[in-house]
């Protein structure tokens, strides 16, 4: 007996229907083993569902915010080996498929966790063809999670896989410290965790504050260093200034490739107080020399100088929720929808010959 999940879809008017039928088209052109895998699907009247494969750990929400007291946290080694699984899952998006896919909806909820905290994207209901040819960017109505969207895309529509990085990093920056990307129950300076972190990304004797409380200190003080400086290169405001997926999937890998033995001094270190000492430039170089070896085209640390505290951004959205008001766009774009599905459809044909798509018809025809 196989045991599935199965989502019933809220078909808000033909929005809804429209996320459908994009999640259906690119889970079953998209595989991975970071990617959910989509087992079939139901169309009867109104009624839409999506039955996929189990995954019995939940989502990253359910093990990073509000623990019942019973419920250890994640460890260190835990956090950055899922941050690497869904790295690695954007980096096939962003990377392999052809033309690219902009997930456009990252955030702890569709980070799903199957045996081993074996990290998997899912809900696609959002995603959208990334630019080809000499095109920089594609222009679309703004979408996605308010707290996770990028600055640029915000303000202006222009959506780029560089979109996708920022929204990594706050996902990133909320597995290092455990707060919420918006946290109405915190001090007002504290609400917006990337307006929070920024300044203290310049200072590294607050760094060790910035963990997650809930560690206890159960961290290495380098690698604690090393996941700050990703996640603020992430945040950058400037998205040319953002790293590339393959290379944040490479620091990662070999973050989440790190022993740690949570007994060791570290833990006296953090329960004293912040040490005033600093990782030294030879440390920082040894281990990106070491992530090179793990794939890494080139050297993170060298855009580390990059770090500024930047102005808060603002996001629009619908909802007051914090942290899970979607952007949703007036008016409908079915149409505009099947477009890119069937762009994307043909394109994958021709990019996998050997593979044989039938989804398309069955959906559009």
């Amino acid at each position: 007996m196989m045991v599935v999940a199965v989502k019933q879809l809220d078909l808000n008017g033909l929005q809804g229907n429209r996320e459908f039928l994009v999640e259906v088209l690119m889970l079953n052109l998209l595989h991975h083993p970071n990617l959910v895998n989509l087992i079939g699907y139901c169309v009867d009247g109104d009624q839409r569902l999506l039955v996929y494969e189990y995954m019995p750990l939940g989502s990253l929400e359910d093990h990073l915010h509000d623990l019942p007291p019973n419920k250890e946290p994640l460890d260190w080694t835990t956090r950055m080996k899922i941050a690497a699984g869904a790295a690695a899952g954007l980096e096939y998006l962003h990377d392999k498929a052809n033309p690219p896919v902009i997930y456009r909806d990252i955030k702890p909820s569709n980070i799903l966790l199957s045996e081993g905290y074996h990290a998997k994207l899912s809900d696609f209901g959002l995603a959208k063809l990334g630019p080809v040819g000499d095109k920089t960017h594609v222009t679309t109505r703004v979408m996605g999670t308010y707290g996770y969207c990028a600055p640029e895309y915000a303000a202006t529509g222009q959506l780029t896989v560089k979109s996708d990085i920022y929204s990594f990093g706050v996902v990133f920056l909320e597995l290092i410290t455990g707060r919420r990307a918006l946290d109405s129950n915190r001090p007002r300076e504290e609400q917006d965790l990337v307006s929070w972190a920024r300044p203290l990304f310049k200072d590294q004797r607050k760094f060790p504050k910035m963990a997650d409380p809930l560690l206890r200190g159960r961290f290495p003080k380098r690698g604690l260093y090393q996941a700050l400086a990703i996640a603020a290169m992430c945040l950058q405001e400037k998205s040319r200034n953002r790293p590339l997926i393959r290379e944040v999937a490479a620091a990662l890998s070999y973050l989440s490739s790190q022993t740690y033995d949570g007994n060791d001094a570290a833990v006296r270190r953090y329960l004293d107080g912040p040490s005033a000492s600093k990782v030294s430039d030879d440390q920082v170089n040894q281990d990106d020399a070491l992530a090179s070896q793990h794939g890494a085209q080139t050297s993170m640390h060298d855009r580390m100088n990059d770090f500024v505290p930047e102005g808060k951004e603002h996001c629009r959205s619908g909802s007051n929720r914090g942290g899970r008001g979607r952007v949703v766009p007036n008016g409908v774009d079915r149409d505009r929808a099947l477009a890119d599905a069937n762009v994307w459809a043909e394109a994958w044909r021709r990019h996998e010959k050997a593979s044989k798509v039938r989804v398309t018809d069955e959906i559009l025809g």
